[in-house]
């Protein structure tokens, strides 16, 4: 199966952003699967690190508008596109004005890490699915990347499952050794609750923190990978509590990548 339909969402993509190995890996893959003739779909934030003028962006009308729900905050959605240089690529970013429009990713100029990384995270992936579903475009395969996509696989698994465009999508979830220390308040359950959700099923961020989103994500993934890299002694632990409750596989950075991406995305969809 070549015509595949494959949503990549990540925190960054080069030449956008490039803060992370995130950034070189959902530059490379996208097109690599674009080439064997799968269908493609990007979605990242709109850091405020992005230059609009300088890499083109501009506001989709038809896809933004949206209010998006976190806790009792809601939040207007922009829909903003640009063209990857040299590629065949779009690729589609989440705005808004509260949560996007500082120069900066996740901490601020004295290194804090932010206190609302936790709302920027949860309003990223509701507007992810939101626009999706906008788009009228039904993804087979959603490929998640890193911590701050981590809640996509549950809403896809619970508020969503019903949902046409979703009905028949599998996730994938890679993770990365990109953690951070700090522990969000305890309205986070609030914040991630959708329709359909109890707190139940978010138990895993019972912890607040880095490891808790890892978990989330594994939870409701349908293949869950790790990131072969150089990696600390906490994230290898955190990976064996995972690999306890669930197959996880690794596929190494440079060797036969695309080749293993190909065949994992085929056995989902097969």
């Amino acid at each position: 199966m070549s015509n595949i339909k494959i949503l990549y969402v990540a925190s960054e993509i080069n030449p956008f952003l490039n803060t992370s190995e995130v950034s070189e890996f959902v530059r490379r893959l996208p097109q690599a699967m674009q080439e064997r003739g799968m269908e493609i779909r990007i979605l990242v934030p709109r850091f405020g690190l992005i230059n609009e003028r300088k890499n083109r962006l501009h506001e989709v009308v038809r896809l933004s508008g949206i209010n998006i729900s976190v806790g009792e905050e809601e939040k207007p959605l922009i829909i903003k596109v640009a063209s990857i240089p040299n590629a065949k690529l779009q690729v589609y970013f989440i705005d808004n004005e509260d949560y996007f429009h500082r120069k900066s990713v996740f901490h601020d100029k004295q290194e804090k890490f932010f206190a609302d990384n936790d709302e920027r995270a949860i309003f990223f992936c509701k507007g992810v699915v939101e626009t999706i579903k906008k788009l009228g475009w039904a993804p087979d395969i959603i490929h998640c990347n890193d911590w701050m996509t981590s809640m996509i696989p549950l809403y896809v698994k619970t508020t969503y499952k019903n949902d046409p465009i979703f009905k028949d999508s599998k996730t994938v979830f890679t993770i990365y050794d990109n953690p951070f220390s700090h522990k969000f308040g305890d309205d986070l359950f609030e914040k991630v609750r959708m329709i359909d959700i109890d707190d139940s099923m978010m138990h895993q961020l019972k912890s607040a923190n880095y490891e808790g989103f890892i978990k989330l994500g594994a939870q409701y993934s349908d293949a869950v990978i790790y990131a072969n890299q150089k990696s600390t002694d906490s994230f290898e632990k955190l990976m064996a509590d995972i690999v306890g409750e669930k197959k996880i596989g690794t596929i190494e950075k440079d060797e036969n990548l695309e080749d293993s991406y190909f065949n994992l995305y085929n056995e989902l969809v097969g």
